[in-house]
């Protein structure tokens, strides 16, 4: 990679003294407008040399995903043009399949956590706050068949550093620290906030990642009730099972929630040994199908679920037995997918354990431990999930009244890197992609 001149770190803005500049203003970019001398500096825009077309891309890490963002604008509109773009920038074959899956030729590292790109410009919400416009990119490595059917999560935490790194928006994003974001993918909608601190950012640890980096809050946009309608889908907020007392909770996903203890298992574990325990799995096993059919989940043709198609389901209802915190958290958990072990905890089932622990009577309330209470007034109450990788934090937001308890937002923290910035030379590229690159860089010039 070339670079694209001193690096600008998601603490520090550039140094006169380095780069003989005036330090760029922070401000909000009016994207019906031509760009400003600040964006051009930025070097947005493909360029070439020594005849071979270079593409500017930055490459970071969201949450335990790495990958590249691309801004929209400068990128092929053609769909087979850009899907080539991708495959010169990932190292992948340019057709069909490849038994090397090492990635070698370009920023790809051959996991499929590790081979993301998204496409992302500005745009702005109903009433006039800005808006992160995202579309992911799914790659996988020896193949060229590229998959536009999912967001990620974990990627989505580097979306507001790509806007502020890019001078798109300032550091204070709309002025409170979060910025909205629409994925075009999944046509979801999701909030982002960082916190300041200082001249930088607030840094935070996640598990699977080592040390601290800075943190986003993602707030997923109306989690409750994500497959069912209903926070809690079989009415009641715990319900009996043969031996065994359990949550059915639906926010962000549904999920049953078991005592740890009742299996004689505490919720600490190795999810191998769990996984491997064929009375304590069949026994889990059971109950999920029997709490799945009393949730009213349906398949893909919207129909109730059978027994059989829970008992195979590779993804809902998810499932985790809990027990008491033992490592500073608040809550210790195992939890299943509900056909495998989790290395860690997903984190939208980390959001929807954390909403059950604010629910008065649920197995998950019964267990943890150091929470405030929700009140009549909205609040938001961070929660420390103990699993196998550390402690995920998970936000909600909600209250509490009349016994009933209302979720209005619930977050994920992640952290977030910006690995590299500048340009990757696309050296095989196509002519009709050269000619598109062309194209795209002298239309931005003459706005």
């Amino acid at each position: 990679m070339i670079g694209q001149g001193p690096a600008v770190g998601l603490n520090q803005p550039p140094d006169r003294r380095q780069t003989g500049q005036p330090r760029p203003k922070e401000r909000v970019i009016n994207y019906a407008a031509p760009l400003s001398a600040d964006a051009r500096a930025l070097d947005h825009l493909p360029r070439e040399n020594f005849g071979t077309w270079e593409f500017p891309v930055l490459h970071v890490r969201g949450g335990t995903s790495t990958g590249l963002v691309i801004w929209d604008r400068v990128a092929p509109k053609q769909l087979e043009l850009r899907e080539e773009l991708l495959r010169h920038l990932m190292g992948l074959p340019l057709t069909g399949t490849s038994s090397d899956a090492k990635q070698i030729t370009g920023l790809g590292r051959g996991y499929a956590t590790s081979n993301k790109v998204f496409f992302a410009d500005m745009s702005k919400t109903a009433d006039g706050a800005p808006m992160i416009v995202s579309t992911l990119a799914q790659l996988a490595a020896g193949k060229s068949q590229i998959d536009w059917s999912v967001n990620c999560g974990n990627m989505s935490a580097a979306l507001a550093f790509w806007a502020i790194d890019q001078r798109f928006l300032p550091r204070e994003l709309n002025g409170h620290g979060e910025v909205e974001i629409f994925n075009t993918n999944t046509k979801a909608n999701m909030t982002a906030r960082v916190t300041l601190d200082g001249d930088g950012f607030a840094f935070t640890s996640i598990p699977g990642v080592d040390g601290e980096f800075p943190g986003c809050d993602l707030f997923m946009a109306n989690p409750v009730g994500a497959k069912t309608g209903k926070a809690l889908p079989t009415g009641s907020v715990a319900d009996r099972f043969g031996d065994y007392t359990v949550s059915c909770v639906d926010v962000a996903v549904p999920m049953v929630i078991a005592r740890a203890s009742e299996f004689g298992k505490t919720g600490t574990e190795s999810v191998k040994d769990l996984r491997n325990d064929e009375a304590f799995f069949s026994a889990l096993k059971k109950l999920w199908i029997e709490a799945g059919l009393k949730m009213g989940l349906k398949n893909k043709s919207g129909k109730p679920m059978t027994a059989d198609e829970i008992a195979n389901s590779e993804t809902i209802p998810k499932v985790c037995i809990v027990g008491p915190p033992t490592n500073g958290g608040n809550i210790s958990t195992r939890y299943f997918t509900p056909q495998e072990g989790h290395a860690s905890m997903a984190v939208t089932g980390g959001c929807c354990l954390a909403a059950a622990c604010l629910m008065p009577g649920s197995v998950a309330y019964e267990v943890a431990q150091g929470l405030p209470a929700l009140t009549a007034t909205s609040s938001e109450v961070e929660v420390g999930i103990e699993n196998p990788a550390g402690i995920l934090s998970a936000t909600i937001e909600g209250t509490l009244s009349n016994s009933e308890t209302k979720i209005t937002r619930a977050a994920y923290k992640r952290s977030a890197q910006i690995l590299a910035r500048g340009y990757v030379p696309v050296y095989r590229a196509s002519p009709a992609l050269k000619q598109a690159l062309a194209e795209s860089a002298a239309s931005l010039q003459q706005d």
